[in-house]
């Protein structure tokens, strides 16, 4: 690639300042940086039974460790976005670099709940910042045409690997060190790019742009996210229609509708209405969002049935996911080397259903199946579909959307994975432990009617306690697969109906 073209900071208050620098140097950095804000919304899968020893999270709040940064991370990217095209992409990029390595060490230090989800929090906060930052430099710095989607096809891959190295690397990092160096290990990868970044990534932000934030929008937005998810999540204790849960559920509905109503009369919007005139972005993002859902349920039930009932410890579970690791890269590389040929579409069409489909094998599981057995074939299986998806998608997201609003379609984009995260935790997350309840009332419930009859009432052994508990285990986890299945095939069907973006296009689009 060659160098890019000189970039100049337009500050009111600022004389124009230009900066040269290597695009390929601008893309490692930048590279760099987001895969480690995606690898921290996975690297904990693994660390999550150790960190439920450790610091005392019950099994229904667990998710939280995870749902406290993407929902702070996809509740606040837009803001993110926004800000990054006014205050200076640079700027925001490096300032949310700082926010996520201190609250990076402030996990690793945690010794409660509270002290951990609020650091997770603060995290999620900090990737809000760099995420959308990052993605706009890329489109700023590379010219628009072939070396433009040469980058966002490495963006791509890169962005869709996090999550499942993260897996990987944190089984790794949990049996040699501890984890808490799944969050350590932030800091001096963020002490590096802070360094880097004022040498080699220029200042750029867009221009004409003036006016106030739209802070109202971002807290209606995050709160409304947040209070969903907590009350899906709290559904199977307080039961579906109980006060609580009708209340939860109407509270959420009015901060989204809120939101909407704020967006359509705010001077300067978080999100500008119009930009869902674009259908290839609407139904992109849309796509994305119950990919997401998916995704992060298959890491979280995964790590967690590897562990808990086929007994992996934590570097075995990460060992589990390499061959995932290495299919997600390859299919992304293969993915974006074919969409000049084929186009978007075929892609879509092919990635979905093969996600659907392993899903829906992943959830014939049980308490006495194999890893070779039960968990390898639907892992490569649901490996190709998502690498088919997930640079598509990106390319898609981002057709035809003009120069001023990059940092909004990247933050429209992120938000979708991240909030589609969380929903889908907490919706899969409900089902599953539903499930497991009912399982285990029903089987103690059996064995201790068997034993009265046998004339042997006592208490069942601890072996047969375990024998109940990872059988219903099995079984709320398989059935979370069955629904996750069932959320990509309505992410085909957005896919067959509304994503029509002809390979014409994507050559001409402003990527």
């Amino acid at each position: 690639m060659q160098e890019s073209p000189q970039l100049v900071v337009n500050s009111p208050d600022a004389p124009v300042r230009k900066v040269r620098a290597s695009a390929n140097a601008v893309l490692a950095i930048v590279a760099v940086a987001q895969f480690m804000v995606v690898l921290d919304a996975s690297v904990v899968n693994v660390a999550l039974p150790s960190i439920q020893r450790d610091v005392g999270f019950s099994e229904q709040s667990l998710s939280w460790v995870l749902n406290a940064y993407t929902l702070l991370f996809g509740g606040f990217l837009l803001l993110g976005g926004r800000a990054a095209d006014r205050l200076g992409r640079r700027r925001l990029f490096m300032a949310g670099i700082a926010l996520f390595s201190v609250a990076s060490l402030a996990c690793g230090l945690s010794q409660s709940e509270a002290t951990l989800l609020i650091a997770r929090g603060a995290q999620g906060l900090g990737g809000a910042m760099v995420s959308p930052a990052a993605l706009s430099i890329i489109l700023t710095t590379f010219a628009e045409g072939s070396e433009r989607n040469r980058a966002l096809a490495v963006w791509g891959a890169i962005a869709g690997a996090g999550g499942a190295v993260g897996v990987l690397l944190g089984g790794v990092i949990v049996q040699v060190l501890s984890w808490r160096w799944v969050f350590f290990i932030n800091v001096p990868i963020g002490a590096a790019v802070l360094l880097l970044a004022p040498r080699i990534v220029p200042e750029s932000r867009a221009e004409g742009v003036r006016g106030g934030y739209d802070v109202e929008g971002a807290t209606a937005i995050t709160l409304g996210t947040m209070a969903l998810v907590f009350t899906l999540i709290k559904a199977n204790d307080w039961g579906w229609g109980s006060a609580r849960t009708l209340a939860g559920l109407a509270v959420a509905a009015a901060l989204l509708v809120g939101f909407v109503w704020i967006e359509r009369r705010h001077e300067n919007p978080l999100v500008p209405l119009r930009i869902f005139s674009n259908r290839s972005l609407a139904a992109s993002d849309g796509t994305m969002l119950l990919l997401a859902a998916a995704l992060f349920g298959v890491f979280f039930f995964c790590s967690l049935y590897l562990q808990q009932v086929l007994g992996y410890n934590a570097l075995k579970t990460g060992v589990a996911y390499l061959p995932l690791t290495a299919v997600i890269m390859v299919a992304s590389g293969a993915a974006a080397q074919l969409v000049p040929r084929v186009g978007a579409r075929p892609l879509l069409l092919a990635g979905a259903p093969a996600v659907a489909g392993g899903l829906y094998w992943l959830s014939r599981l049980g308490e006495h199946s194999s890893y070779a057995g039960a968990v390898l074939g639907p892992m490569l299986v649901i490996a190709v579909g998502f690498g088919l998806l997930f640079v598509p998608l990106t390319l898609v997201a981002m057709s035809r959307v003009a120069d001023e609003e990059t940092g909004v379609a990247a933050s429209l984009r992120n938000t979708g994975q991240q909030v589609g995260g969380s929903i889908g935790l907490a919706v899969f997350g409900t089902v599953a432990w539903t499930v497991v309840a009912n399982s285990v009332h029903a089987q103690a419930a059996r064995a201790a009617a068997a034993a009265a009859r046998a004339g042997y009432p006592e208490r069942p052994s601890q072996a047969a306690l375990t024998a109940i508990y990872h059988h219903a285990l099995a079984a709320g986890f398989s059935r979370a697969f069955l629904v996750a299945s069932g959320v990509m095939l309505l992410g085909l069907i957005i896919a067959i109906v509304a994503i029509r973006v002809r390979r014409a296009d994507l050559g001409e689009a402003r990527f």
